[in-house]
């Protein structure tokens, strides 16, 4: 019997491995960078150990350093989570040879499985080994890892070589593997996969399906189980063909075969031989607990000969620090709170006041319904998110609850496509006309205990906000009968509740304030210095950092003096496992740089001036 496990990875992945590890009275052992010292899965395991460095490539993808930790700390099992080495063969064999209980499929099957080229050859299906006009557009995809890592849609032949060179960088960095491969790019399927469980005695579970078809730059968004509108023998391929995959590889434990359906037909894109992050759903609809299983496969004990019965239907969204004003740039600072309402599952690696920090990715939480139908699922989960206290960074929860409202995905319409046809729209924030007023009216009652009526009734107070990039000035005035605002009556106000009423209706706004940074219900504004900072401008054509992170490239030959054309990629930054490009903004010489490789910078830190080329 497994008596304690060391989980190797971090936040949300550990914390919930962690919570089934609790339940069934096994010690827990975390490992944790120096960027993660006060992390909450540092803090909640029974023992914490310490891997120096703060990069992945030092830390948690140093399998020598995990196996040292885990054997230091008395742990007698390695549970790998999802992402870092959970799909590391020489890893799973570096624990296996310590002595240790590992907690995955065996490695020779992550070896056959966890590079996608060689899982497609041994269906019998080639990558792309030369791209001409007519296999555009392309995928140009990592070989190892997954989450979107070290993934390019070529539809230009030109753009090959630099999307190739993109995408090996991004993978090195993120799975310590360089290798990627290129395949056709299928525009309008939809993506389904299949989780399995197997067990040592030669039993396979097909766990029914799951769409993930909603997804941005190759991340999920948002996932569902079952996989909607499937008809039954399509369902049954999948499952079958599922089956078929792990027992190739004598697969055991959890596990996810992925495929692309369209045009009624199934293409296997690759088995992810670990658990995945969207497994909630799975676990909603079967009323199991996966990780509770993966730790009885690994124990010896074998799985019934049919899997429960399917009941109901589950959603899951993930809630990332991202701001789509800012071409969705990862967020850092404080979470000072989130909390969700009764009814959803929450799972999360932070807790009120927690730092977000550059390192790591930007996901903040999973959020999961589980209902009878889909329609009381969806109805249930965009309800909890639009009412969550979620008080931080600018996070996507706008772009969930619109994503979950549209018409394509109620009806079940959706492809792989969904936000290239409708990010925009769905990507406008949900503000509030009235938050502005009840964010003034709030901070009115917090800074003047008597009421500022007696000195200047008739001199109106002024107060301005930033609210979704745009300024908002709100004008009121104390008067002996309270406070007054145009065309608006103000029922009540304090620090934390306004209640105003308009056109007859009354209305309620929880009001939390941190610093300059205010929450109205669920909309987030940053209140505005009354004049503004004459030194805060900045020369035409500054080039700032949108987001915190590290400049891992600057273009070759780049320097003072040079000319550059508009468009053009002059410097790299690596934020939160992500790779992000600034370029150009127009063709003209290069009059400043400021960005070297290594240099660690923040957001709005002057990289580059490009003065325009006069006409």
């Amino acid at each position: 019997m497994i008596s304690s496990v060391l989980v190797a990875n971090r936040g949300e992945i550990a914390c919930r491995i962690f919570r089934t590890c609790a339940d069934l009275g096994i010690r827990t052992v975390a490992v944790h960078s120096d960027a993660d010292g006060n992390a909450l899965h540092a803090r909640v395991a029974d023992t914490a150990v310490r891997l120096p460095g703060a990069a992945p490539a030092e830390t948690y993808l140093r399998g020598d350093l995990i196996v040292k930790a885990a054997l230091a700390a008395g742990a007698d099992a390695v549970h790998p989570g999802y992402g870092f080495l959970s799909e590391n063969p020489g890893f799973a064999r570096a624990v296996r040879d310590a002595g240790l209980v590992w907690i995955g499929p065996p490695p020779q099957a992550i070896e056959a499985m966890a590079s996608k080229t060689r899982a497609k050859r041994l269906l019998g299906i080639e990558p792309l080994s030369e791209v001409t006009e007519a296999d555009l557009p392309v995928l140009v995809k990592a070989a190892a890892g997954g989450g979107g890592r070290g993934m390019r849609i070529v539809r230009r032949l030109e753009e090959l070589p630099a999307a190739l060179e993109g995408a090996r960088a991004e993978a090195a960095s993120a799975f310590g593997d360089g290798e990627v491969f290129v395949e056709p790019y299928l525009e309008h399927g939809r993506h389904v996969e299949v989780q399995i469980l197997a067990d040592t005695h030669g039993t396979v579970w097909p766990l029914g399906t799951r769409d993930c078809s909603l997804q941005r730059r190759h991340q999920k968004v948002i996932e569902e189980a079952p996989a909607p509108g499937l008809p039954p023998s399509l369902a049954d391929e999948l499952r079958t063909l599922a089956v078929r995959a792990a027992r190739a590889v004598s697969y055991t434990g959890a596990g996810t075969v992925e495929f692309l359906v369209a045009d009624g037909r199934a293409h296997f894109l690759e088995m992810n031989t670990r658990l995945q992050v969207e497994h909630p759903v799975t676990e909603a609809v079967f009323g199991l607990d996966l990780v509770a299983e993966q730790i009885r496969i690994a124990e010896g004990h074998a799985l019934g000969t049919e899997p429960p019965h399917a009941r109901g239907h589950a959603i899951e969204a993930r809630l990332y620090a991202e701001d789509p004003a800012r071409d969705w740039a990862p967020q850092t600072g404080t979470l000072h709170r989130l909390a969700v309402p009764a009814g959803v599952r929450l799972d999360t690696g932070y807790t009120d006041g927690d730092p977000i920090g550059v390192h790591y990715d930007p996901m903040l939480a999973k959020v999961v319904a589980h209902a009878p139908t889909r329609a009381e699922a969806i109805r249930r989960l965009a309800g909890a998110l639009e009412s969550a206290a979620i008080h931080g960074p600018v996070t996507n929860r706008d772009l969930l609850v619109r994503s979950l409202r549209h018409p394509e995905f109620t009806d079940a319409r959706m492809d792989t496509g969904f936000y290239d046809r409708h990010l925009g729209e769905l990507a406008e924030p949900a503000t509030d006309p009235h938050a502005p007023l009840a964010a003034a009216l709030a901070d009115a009652h917090g800074r003047s205990r008597f009421g500022g009526w007696r000195n200047v009734p008739a001199q109106p107070q002024v107060k301005r906000y930033e609210m979704a990039g745009q300024e908002h000035e709100v004008r009121y005035r104390h008067t002996r009968d309270g406070l007054v605002a145009d065309g608006v009556r103000v029922v009540h106000a304090d620090a934390h509740l306004v209640v105003l009423e308009v056109d007859g209706v009354q209305r309620r706004f929880a009001v939390a304030r941190y610093g300059d940074q205010v929450h109205v219900g669920a909309t987030r504004l940053t209140a505005l210095p009354r004049f503004p900072d004459p030194a805060a401008q900045l020369a035409p054509g500054s080039l700032l950092a949108p987001m915190p992170g590290t400049v891992v490239r600057v273009a070759e030959g780049l320097a003072e003096g040079a000319t550059v054309q508009a468009g053009q990629g002059l410097i790299w930054l690596e934020a939160m496992k992500m790779q992000h490009v600034i370029s150009a903004p127009t063709t003209g010489t290069l009059t400043a740089l400021h960005a070297e490789p290594g240099r660690q910078v923040e957001p709005g830190t002057l990289l580059a001036v490009v003065q325009e080329t006069s006409s």
